[in-house]
């Protein structure tokens, strides 16, 4: 009788180790824990300069343009901080705005963004709150939507998609196009209500390394509408075709 329970007992422990062999690794690690695995992000940053450039123009002003964003945290919950603006000839800030973004993943290649902008210039300045939505289009199309609410309840919104077509590993063509529109007219900022301005770029870089990215390009920029009847009243040009060369950063 005892040789038959030692026996049982002995079967007992060898099918229990198979089991505990052939069950999952994180099975394994965490048998009482009740959290999925890989729950844990891992957070990181980076910065993006898209465009530093400045530009000629064939029938208006020359002008400099950025373009830069940052973000740090996981896959899922991030932090980000964009900013974008031109400057005159003569070096003075024309257009200079500043945002603080959370944003959270709600699929595979799309982030849903909410937070603050600032617009330092023009004048009067303005406070807006932000609700965006920022990714990868089916064809690998890079879209970002943005929509405003100004401190006095002025809305509007931003259009932005461009497309990276490598001709060679690093040569890359980028065209892109952005949109601003207006709900309301804005005298004081020289905003009219509908489609304000559209612009349509087409940039060619040289990747020296995934850094560093000197690029050459052309842009037709339009101003429409009531913007554009603000601009011929202040001597202003409505729109025109630039030249541009620059450099795109990545670290």
């Amino acid at each position: 009788m005892k040789t038959k329970s030692i026996l049982t007992a002995a079967a007992s422990a060898v099918l229990a180790i198979g089991a505990l062999q052939a069950a999952p690794a994180h099975a394994q690690a965490m048998p009482h824990s009740t959290e999925p695995p890989f729950s844990h992000e891992v957070f990181t940053g980076a910065v993006l300069f898209e465009k530093l450039e400045y530009g000629w123009g064939l029938d208006g002003p020359n002008i400099g343009r950025w373009d830069g964003q940052a973000w740090y945290g996981g896959d899922v919950n991030r932090v980000w901080l964009k900013t974008e603006g031109e400057t005159a000839r003569n070096g003075r800030v024309e257009s200079a705005e500043i945002q603080l973004l959370y944003s959270r993943l709600i699929g595979y290649y799309w982030d849903l963004q909410a937070g603050v902008r600032y617009d330092i210039r023009p004048r009067p300045d303005r406070f807006y709150g932000v609700i965006g939505l920022q990714g990868l289009a089916p064809g690998m199309f890079e879209v970002d939507l943005q929509g405003f609410v100004s401190e006095r309840g002025d809305l509007s919104a931003r259009a932005e998609v461009s497309y990276d077509a490598y001709i060679t590993q690093r040569l890359v063509l980028q065209p892109n196009i952005e949109a601003n529109f207006a709900l309301q007219k804005v005298p004081e900022l020289h905003v009219g209500s509908g489609i304000n301005d559209i612009e349509a770029g087409l940039r060619l870089r040289y990747e020296f390394t995934r850094e560093v990215s000197p690029y050459i390009g052309v842009s037709y920029e339009r101003k429409l509408g009531d913007t554009a009847r603000y601009a011929r009243n202040d001597g202003e040009d409505v729109g025109g075709w630039t030249f541009m060369t620059g450099i795109r950063l990545f670290f």
